[in-house]
């Protein structure tokens, strides 16, 4: 009897399987725009234009880098999902655009069902969160290439925005101040380091009296969306810029939104840097400059206004229940 597929790692059957696993999950974050069944070759998204008059689509793409081996280490799969929804929709809520619809690739050493299943629950949670649609992904086993217990994904939204109405920065100027907001963790930056410093004197299931909280539970904390403050703020204060605070922290993410000769003076003091955070510099004997650079020290969307516009964007920040910190200025 010859070679089969499966003799070479590959089972289709645990494909067919994981797609009717998910149908209904993708399914439940359809909307009246959302034009495919799940199997087709395309995802299917009709645009009310209507609704617009110059209308702009939006897009990025991500994923969640090494956080996934914390995951893979605690076999909980859950919340995975959703920090690549989250932070694919903060990359383009920051420039003024509401999400339409996500696409997500996942690739297995070993394809499991079930755990895919609950990867794609998380996407399906957040779609719903985000009001965006899961209209279409890609599952792929390939072994040799991962090991059997490890797997990677990334995610790509779609969103869009009135031409007149994007969010670039390019009215910043000099004395403009930077409100703060926080993060609910280091949200899907940094794991490279945090492992490294970290998994050398702790194990993820170790119970941290710093932390009030297992380490691998506090380092899986979903990354936050910020699409419903955005559109508060947007649409009742006057913003110039927004910030997700991502790889390269605070300066390196807030300065892409600065116009030439403007630069961050950040006051580092403005804030407490979360418990987490502190472990990780504690432990690794990390130096200031480099947590900066790396994570985003609690501080996950940063808002640029000007000065007489701060109590309105505190006011409205506090009836959506988030607190905003002046933490720096433009000079």
């Amino acid at each position: 009897m010859g070679n089969s597929y499966k003799d070479a790692g590959v089972n289709i059957d645990a494909g067919d399987e994981t797609v009717n696993r998910i149908k209904n999950l993708a399914k439940s974050t359809f909307n009246k725009n959302v034009l495919s069944e799940i199997g087709m070759f395309g995802g299917f998204y009709e645009i009310d234009l209507k609704k617009y008059s110059n209308p702009v689509l939006v897009s990025s793409v991500d994923g969640v880098g090494t956080k996934l081996k914390i995951a893979i280490e605690l076999d909980k799969h859950d919340t995975i999902g959703q920090d690549l929804v989250n932070h694919c929709v903060n990359d383009i809520a920051v420039c003024g655009a509401e999400p339409i619809y996500f696409l997500d690739y996942l690739a297995f050493g070993k394809l499991i069902p079930e755990k895919a299943e609950n990867i794609i629950k998380g996407f399906s949670i957040a779609c719903k969160e985000n009001n965006c649609a899961l209209i279409g992904g890609e599952t792929a086993e390939m072994p040799g290439l991962y090991a059997d217990d490890d797997y990677d994904l990334s995610g790509t939204i779609v969103g869009i925005v009135e031409k007149e109405k994007i969010i670039n920065g390019s009215s910043i100027m000099k004395g403009d101040i930077l409100i703060g907001y926080s993060s609910t963790g280091l949200h899907t930056n940094g794991y490279s380091l945090a492992r490294h410093v970290l998994l050398n004197k702790f194990s993820v299931n170790d119970f941290i009296p710093q932390l009030n909280n297992k380490l691998g539970d506090e380092l899986l904390k979903v990354h936050k969306s910020y699409l419903g403050l955005i559109n508060q703020l947007k649409t009742k204060c006057k913003i110039k810029g927004f910030s997700h605070i991502t790889g390269g922290g605070i300066v390196g993410n807030t300065t892409r939104i600065l116009p030439k000769n403007l630069s961050l003076k950040i006051n580092w003091d403005a804030w407490q840097l979360p418990s987490i955070f502190s472990l990780i510099q504690e432990t690794g004997s990390v130096p200031n400059d480099e947590m900066r650079k790396v994570f985003n020290c609690g501080i996950g969307l940063i808002a640029v206004a000007s000065r007489d516009e701060i109590s309105k964007i505190e006011e409205c920040s506090s009836e959506i229940g988030e607190n905003a910190l002046v933490i720096g200025e433009i000079i």
